[in-house]
């Protein structure tokens, strides 16, 4: 299969990292992309230049030491705003910007943004062409396949956005109806996919490189995108890469291996919030890699209550190595 072209980026593979708000903040990007994840696009951003300072908004506009290109995904309802938004994110370094329509989140929707949009289309392609008019670097698309299982309307929002010269779409397999309940279907991704000439992501439920084969299978799509099922799991992208060419996946990283990767993960997010927030951030995190581990529950609960980043962090580095060290029948 041919490399994604996203405007003048070939990509290195076929694995993408979905935004995910409080989640995919510079550490985890750059984690993932040594991990072998494609594309990895920061922290939704408003449109809404009433927020474009504060102090939450300049860290989801950090691209330090990330590996390019680096992505800056908007949200908002109003054209303009949004061609504004999206001038104002490339002034200040981003090389790709993604456009939220797939988000089902109230306090966004509410906002006619997110989701909410795909029950307008003209509006759509208003948002679309005033955006890639306003910048000269590729302007991508998040969707869902449509405002409800009764209108399900994501081919004629991806003609729209092909027309609009978006340059790839992400589409997750729900409509805005449905939020993250029940199993995403693919017959719709499949529908789009024929439709367009534009690289086609499919995203939702892939959980796995096994999965990430299927579903590009029953799609055809040029690409997946990951969210949930990289909390925890950063290497989940290099083992889709390997599935994807046909090559074995290698077995579970050692506790030792995840030892090492969650100790970086972790230096990484205090030297970018400071030790006190980055600690507190930090503890999700470690839920996510504890997950399905011996012990897993017991040690959650003593780690949430040391007091300092130093000795989270040793509490981490002494339970995986713990795990190291535990016979294979009690692990």
């Amino acid at each position: 299969m041919a490399p994604i072209q996203i405007g003048p980026y070939r990509l290195s593979g076929r694995a993408f990292l979905a935004p995910m708000a409080g989640i995919t903040d510079l550490p985890f990007r750059r984690l993932c992309r040594g991990m072998g994840a494609a594309l990895a696009a920061g922290e939704m951003l408003s449109a809404d230049p009433r927020l474009w300072d504060t102090g939450e908004s300049q860290r989801r506009r950090d691209h330090a030491g990330e590996d390019e290109p680096r992505v800056v995904q908007i949200a908002g309802g109003d054209p303009q705003m949004m061609a504004d938004a999206a001038r104002r994110n490339v002034d200040a370094g981003a090389q790709v910007i993604d456009i939220n329509m797939g988000c089902p989140a109230k306090k966004v929707c509410n906002k006619d943004a997110g989701s909410a949009l795909l029950r307008d289309e003209r509006l759509v392609a208003s948002i679309l062409e005033a955006t890639v008019r306003s910048v000269d670097v590729p302007v991508t698309l998040k969707i869902r396949t449509g405002w409800s299982r009764e209108r399900r309307n994501g081919v004629a929002i991806a003609r729209i956005a092909e027309s609009a010269g978006v340059r790839a779409l992400a589409v997750h397999g729900r409509t805005r109806a449905c939020r993250f309940e029940g199993v995403a279907e693919y017959a719709t991704i499949a529908e789009i996919k024929q439709a367009v000439g534009i690289p086609v992501i499919a995203n939702g439920d892939i959980d796995s490189a096994q999965r990430a084969v299927e579903v590009m299978r029953a799609t055809g799509a040029d690409g997946v995108m990951i969210g949930r099922a990289a909390q925890g799991r950063p290497w989940i992208f290099r083992e889709i890469e390997l599935a994807l060419d046909g090559k074995a996946v290698p077995p579970e990283p050692s506790p030792a291996a995840v030892r090492d990767i969650i100790a970086a993960h972790l230096r990484d997010l205090y030297d970018f919030y400071g030790v006190e927030a980055g600690a507190r951030i930090a503890r999700k995190h470690i839920g996510w890699y504890c997950r399905e581990r011996p012990h897993a529950q017991a040690f959650r609960q003593s780690v949430m209550q040391v007091a300092s980043a130093g000795e989270q962090l040793a509490a981490v580095e002494h339970y995986f190595s713990s795990l190291e060290c535990m016979p294979a029948a009690a692990a």
